[in-house]
């Protein structure tokens, strides 16, 4: 059954257009009157609704049902990214929204090879943004995955409102999954470098501040490849796949 995104009030009984976007994915897909789509808005829970109308520029829908269905983690989870290279990133937010993740928080590491002014950042968030949104219709979400504004490393790691942050560097003697395995499930912060990694500095002023370092393997994995890894292994310790 075809699932969209739909930013608005939604209640049963309720009759309305989709936005124009919505309604060329209606006409792409050839539905017809009758048909039943999903519709969730991030709120929680989805509705079924039923296809009214198909016109040229037009498509109506009813909400017909709602069910409170989630597939959200247990605790919370975020994925603290350290900007890599171009597409990398696009793999990353959508691969983070399938694996569960709750926020994804994009920083500004010394090492990031790539530098993006204010105006360019803000036109690549809300290109995640739209990734989060097409991978949340496609995995099963109802909520959106946050994708927070950039952070200065060394402002992130100096905040203390945040829950259990793990900086995951080869040069850490515990692994994620021993540590995991002796820990009762909980809501972390898992923080990855850019594709150099975080620099001696970086990793020891994120100790200062309390931060946990922890390795994934005896292989080093790619900045696209690492924090997606932590991901599955956290969800699969700690019974989430």
């Amino acid at each position: 059954m075809p699932r969209f995104y739909c930013a608005q009030p939604l209640a049963i009984g309720s009759a309305f257009d989709l936005p124009q976007a919505l309604a060329h994915h209606v006409q792409v897909l050839r539905l017809q009157p009758g048909a039943i789509v999903t519709l969730f808005n991030g709120e929680g829970g989805e509705y079924s609704a039923t296809v009214e109308v198909v016109e040229r520029k037009r498509v109506q829908v009813e909400v017909k049902a709602f069910s409170p269905r989630e597939a959200e983690p247990a605790h919370a989870i975020t994925l603290a990214q350290a900007l890599p290279e171009a597409s990398k990133m696009d793999w990353i937010v959508e691969k983070a929204v399938e694996l569960g993740a709750t926020a994804l928080q994009p920083l500004a590491a010394q090492r990031c090879v790539v530098r993006l002014s204010a105006e360019r950042f803000a036109k690549r968030l809300l290109h995640w943004q739209a990734i989060t949104v097409a991978a949340a219709e496609q995995s099963g979400r109802n909520r959106l995955m946050h994708v927070g504004e950039m952070h200065e490393f060394n402002g992130y790691v100096a905040r203390q409102d945040l829950h259990r942050r793990i900086l995951l560097t080869p040069d850490a003697e515990t692994p994620l999954s021993h540590w995991a395995r002796h820990q009762p499930a909980q809501s972390v912060t898992l923080m990855v470098g850019p594709e150099g990694g975080f620099t001696p500095a970086e990793a020891a002023q994120a100790g200062a501040h309390g931060v946990l370092m922890l390795n994934m393997g005896a292989r080093v994995l790619r900045t696209e490849t690492a924090g997606l890894a932590a991901l599955a292994c956290l969800n699969a310790v700690w019974g989430e796949m």
